[in-house]
Parts: C-alpha cells; sequence; structure tokens
C-alpha cells in the first residue's frame, strides 16, 4: 500500500492525535522510518535542561546559589549540583589511563 493514500480519517486514536499534531506528511516519513517501534519524545523541559544549565554556570558568582534557584525555579542543591560537576570535571578531567567507551579505536 502507498502510504501517500494514508489519509487521517484512515487514522484511529493516538496515530490520530499525532497527525492532527504534526501533519500528514511528517506523520507517513515518522511511519516509514520509525513505524512498529517505539519513539520517545522528550519532554520540553528536559530539552531545554543543557541551555539553563549553560545559563547558570555562566551567572554563577561562587555564592549565589539561592538567587539562581529562584530564578530557575529549582532547588538550591540542583544549583550546586550543576556548578560542582563542571568545576569537578574542569579541575580533575579524565582519570589517566581512563578507557573512553565512545573512542572508536577501541573496537
Amino acid at each position: 500500500m502507498n502510504l501517500e493514500r494514508v489519509t487521517l480519517e484512515d487514522l484511529d486514536g493516538d496515530q490520530r492525535e499525532l497527525a492532527e499534531l504534526i501533519g500528514m506528511e511528517a506523520y507517513r516519513a515518522l511511519a516509514t522510518h520509525h513505524g512498529g517501534t517505539y519513539v520517545y519524545v522528550q519532554a520540553p523541559n528536559s530539552l531545554l535542561r543543557k541551555d539553563r544549565n549553560e545559563q547558570i554556570r555562566r551567572k554563577f558568582d561562587g555564592k549565589n546559589y539561592k538567587e539562581l534557584a529562584l530564578e530557575y525555579q529549582i532547588s538550591e542543591s540542583t544549583v550546586r549540583l550543576i556548578v560542582e560537576d563542571d568545576a569537578r570535571r574542569m579541575r580533575y578531567g579524565p582519570i589517566s589511563g581512563q578507557i573512553n567507551l565512545f573512542d572508536k579505536k577501541m573496537f
């Protein structure tokens, strides 16, 4: 069956809702590339987390945990994790001789 012939009226439930949201052309492309599999779509806050964390690191002055927590509506402990993780990576870097799982030369 040619997917071009599939219309919105051919779809039910979640599939119809998805097609209405993204359009039939995009739905057909999704079905072609990922049909029969499960596709995870990240939540908006998860998509924006990297940018938020970079902003927090830039604005961090060494003591403004509370102000940043209020500004970004997160806990002070989350602000600490964000800025301390960055500082730890800068201070220590990779462990000498540590294997990088993503190094293509290894395999």
